[in-house]
């Protein structure tokens, strides 16, 4: 009862963590015979990503980070609008901004304390194949090795090719353009601590973006919108990156901590299971990275597959469970996928219609606060809702309204990620990691459930009779009304992977 996790950035750690809490064994393999500690990387983290970290045990990574409360969007150096995140009742902040050095630090300290988890370092996948197992081949300093597991978890990044090609699959999407000039810079610049900032067509980047996070330490993240051509090394020897810099931060001492260049992609995988593999993060899907949706979704992917496979390893439910992985975090990822292509549409027009449009909305946007709407900086990660899930019984009276504003919550209902509700047992969500949970109203059994009170109404909005039967992954299952042990035994049936209910 094995599962081999293919790569130990957070997406893969995160899993190997999850699975180990399930009480399975991994083997967690990566490539690379030591961490790059060096640049920010994806540093921006949202709250039920912190959520499950901090379930984990990596409740630091909370606390440590940066948070960030009010985005602001400006054009032409004239500030357009702001917004405050919704704090959502939770003792969570909304987002932080962390390197993810040091989240791949605080995890790596957590593995090397689970003796389920077994790492092999130095370890480059080659190839798999699936004889009733799943035979991972690797190469290492010391020749070829070839291990074998029950079930696979690809978490190897964009660059995993050998295992995609293994399982017959490709990341098939578009590539975008303009590159993407990245500056982690170390600066005293009082009041932006707490502030993300975004320009359009700023007068020291005209005709492109600027986007400016605050990071632990004093660190600034910087990206800035570039030419297919851009150079990096020759702006470097003639001083326009410095020039590019201080045209934002003035004349005030800096120091460089980081530097790169990036091409933005979004690209998806057509399967997301094949066979006794399941592909998860950068190994299914790339987005561009407005709105931080990369590696909040692969740490969503590392949750949805870990309880999945721990309940079929243990008997707890059939192995056709695991289509539903594919089934809700590939429809997330094309979700992603949408959001982040209009983003960048936005932000980059294909043509001159679109350019047009681009001009006539932040123009207007200035004086009506009607059109803040229209501007499109990236609509900031979320959690996806698997409404339309066949792991979900349907409620007539709380039916699926698609996605609400952005920054707003979706009221709960089925296929909804619960609200993080503390009761007199502790937080549900924490309750919920555990196993299935029934949650009851006054008056209904529990048939036989690990089960919790909750009061009628409430941040639930709970009607009187009703049980909330919610998830492993602490997403509501299904709302049933005066049900009967046969209703809660069928809903559970169904959210464990039975078709037939």
């Amino acid at each position: 009862m094995t599962v081999a996790v293919l790569g130990s950035g957070p997406v893969g750690q995160t899993a190997a963590l999850l699975l180990a809490r399930w009480g399975v064994p991994v083997v967690l393999v990566d490539e690379h015979v030591r961490r790059d500690p060096v640049g920010s990387k994806a540093i921006c983290h949202q709250r039920d990503t912190l959520d499950v970290w901090a379930a984990l045990g990596a409740g630091c990574l909370a606390e440590e980070g940066l948070t960030w409360t009010t985005a602001r969007t400006f054009h032409r150096g004239r500030e357009l609008f702001s917004y405050r995140l919704p704090d959502a009742g939770s003792a969570l902040p909304p987002f932080v901004n962390l390197s993810q050095a040091r989240v791949e630090e605080v995890l790596d300290g957590l593995i090397a304390d689970q003796p389920l988890i077994d790492v092999r370092r130095g370890h480059r996948v080659t190839g798999l194949t699936q004889p009733g197992c799943v035979e991972i081949d690797c190469e290492t300093a010391d020749g070829p090795r070839r291990i074998e597991a029950d079930y696979a978890l690809a978490c190897t990044g964009a660059h995993g090719d050998a295992v995609r090609r293994a399982v017959g699959e490709r990341l098939d999407g578009v590539s975008f353009a303009d590159l993407f000039l990245i500056c982690d810079i170390r600066a005293d610049l009082a009041g932006w601590a707490a502030e993300r900032r975004f320009h359009f067509d700023p007068p020291w980047n005209p005709g492109r973006q600027v986007l400016i996070h605050p990071c632990p330490g004093s660190q600034f993240r910087i990206d800035w919108q570039v030419p297919d051509a851009y150079d990096l090394a020759a702006e470097e020897t003639g001083g326009a990156l410095g020039r590019r810099i201080r045209a934002i931060i003035g004349d005030r001492p800096y120091e460089v901590v980081w530097r790169s260049v990036y091409r933005f992609h979004t690209r998806l995988v057509r399967r997301m299971r094949a066979g006794r593999v399941l592909l998860a993060g950068d190994c299914a899907h790339l987005f561009a990275p407005f709105g931080a949706r990369g590696l909040n979704g692969g740490v969503a992917d590392a949750e949805n597959a870990a309880w999945k496979l721990a309940h079929v390893l243990r008997g707890l439910a059939l192995d056709g469970l695991l289509d539903s992985y594919h089934a809700e975090r590939h429809a997330a990822a094309v979700e992603n996928a949408e959001v982040t292509t209009a983003t960048m549409d936005f932000l980059v027009p294909r043509d001159e219609q679109g350019r047009r449009y681009r001009e006539d909305v932040l123009t207007r946007a200035a004086g009506d606060p009607a059109v803040h709407a229209l501007v499109d900086s990236g609509r900031l990660a979320e959690p996806f809702w698997y409404a339309d899930s066949p792991l979900t019984t349907p409620d007539p009276l709380r039916p699926a309204a698609g996605r609400p504003p952005r920054g707003a919550l979706p009221p709960p209902g089925p296929g909804v990620l619960l609200p993080d509700v503390t009761v007199p047992g502790g937080r549900l969500r924490d309750l919920a990691r555990r196993g299935f949970l029934l949650l009851t109203t006054p008056g209904v059994a529990s048939a036989g459930l690990r089960s919790v009170g909750i009061p009628v109404g409430g941040t639930l909005g709970a009607c009187p009779g009703e049980a909330w039967l919610v998830r492993p992954d602490a997403y509501v299952a299904a709302v049933l009304s005066e049900p009967s042990p046969a209703d809660v035994g069928r809903a559970l049936r169904r959210a464990s992977g039975d078709a037939a209910g």
